[in-house]
């Protein structure tokens, strides 16, 4: 057969020293060009650029099951191999993003509690989860469970979290006049909260500007949403005027159901251009991944549970370069009120 040639792995990956991939616009391509890479330890494509500042993003819905921890690791993950510094914050007392980024979270282990409870210093505890370069861990174990009880007589105890932040030379999240960017600074902090509206979310919003809601795609996931809202909206009113949803994602999706696609209008119909583009599909491995201490994305980085985590932190991370302010700059502008005042304390 003149003139029929057959293109392998190899020659797909040696076609374009950038992604891999000369016409990465397939499924399949790109499937194939994300395997290559990230068994390799390269970034997907060129890095993207650094935001201006450290984004800390909350990700929390009281609903269980929705997929938050799964949302953390893998977007994460994703943003790690697009080039970005990242810090994973885990403030789920069981762990599980600790796990799934295989990070020791037993008992004993520094971790998120002694940051709330001792006031341990944030850079003491980090470590780098060591499957993806340029992602790091703060893990949580079992003490954590206890926490909420022990800072209950603690003064400002709602904003213990944040002074953590603000007191780590890596974290610059702009507030502070004529910090300098370095190279090192963590351009995300990305926090997994608990499935409740205790005490431990409540540190997360207030540490945090913006908010990552994952929905999964059922009736009952829509139902406790108005009440995480209504949650958000009394933290912004007296504890942190920054906090904003920027960020919803839909999970768990499965095309092939009414259900689905409706949940995701009515969704997308509500709130706009906050819903990502892309939608998580229902995978296999994406829920295989944590029991070999991974992410989807290093586990089977071609599958569709990783390619649509990627594409969904490549949306996340152009967010910055919109024209949108990240903070609302009205009460900014406001001394704060007495509110205020006590949750700063």
């Amino acid at each position: 057969m003149a003139g029929f040639s057959v293109r392998t792995a190899a020659d797909v990956d040696e076609s374009s020293p950038q992604t891999g991939l000369a016409d990465d616009n397939t499924p399949l391509a790109r499937a194939v060009a994300h395997e290559l890479l990230v068994r390799e330890g390269r970034s997907y494509g060129d890095p993207m650029e650094r935001p201006s500042r450290t984004r800390v993003l909350v990700v929390a819905n009281q609903k269980g099951g929705v997929g938050k921890t799964t949302t953390t690791v893998n977007i994460a993950a994703g943003l790690a191999q697009l080039g970005q510094r990242v810090l994973v914050i885990d403030l789920d007392p069981q762990g599980n993003a600790s796990t799934a980024l295989s990070v020791d979270h037993h008992r004993g282990t520094p971790s998120t509690y002694d940051v709330l409870v001792d006031g341990v210093p944030l850079e003491e505890v980090i470590a780098p989860a060591g499957s993806v370069p340029g992602l790091f861990v703060v893990p949580a174990t079992i003490d954590l469970a206890g926490a909420e009880i022990e800072l209950v007589s603690v003064v400002a105890r709602e904003s213990r979290l944040r002074k953590a932040l603000a007191a780590h030379p890596g974290i610059d999240t702009g507030l502070e006049v004529g910090h300098r960017v370095s190279e090192d600074r963590f351009d995300f902090v990305i926090i997994d909260c608990p499935p409740s509206l205790g005490l431990l979310t409540l540190n997360a919003l207030v540490a945090g500007a913006e908010m990552l809601i994952p929905i999964q795609a059922e009736y009952y996931a829509l139902e406790g949403l108005g009440q995480l809202l209504e949650t958000v909206d009394m933290v912004k009113a007296h504890l942190n005027q920054a906090l904003v949803v920027s960020t919803i994602l839909i999970t768990m999706y499965d095309g092939r159901t009414k259900l689905a696609a409706g949940v995701a209008d009515e969704v997308r119909g509500h709130f706009g251009s906050k819903v990502l583009r892309t939608n998580i599909p229902r995978s296999v491995r994406v829920s295989e991944a944590p029991s070999y201490g991974q992410s989807v994305m290093t586990y089977d980085p071609g599958s569709s549970g990783a390619l649509s985590y990627l594409e969904a932190a490549r949306e996340l991370a152009l967010q910055g370069k919109r024209p949108r302010p990240p903070r609302p700059p009205g009460p900014r502008q406001m001394p704060p009120g007495p509110a205020m005042r006590t949750g700063e304390a």
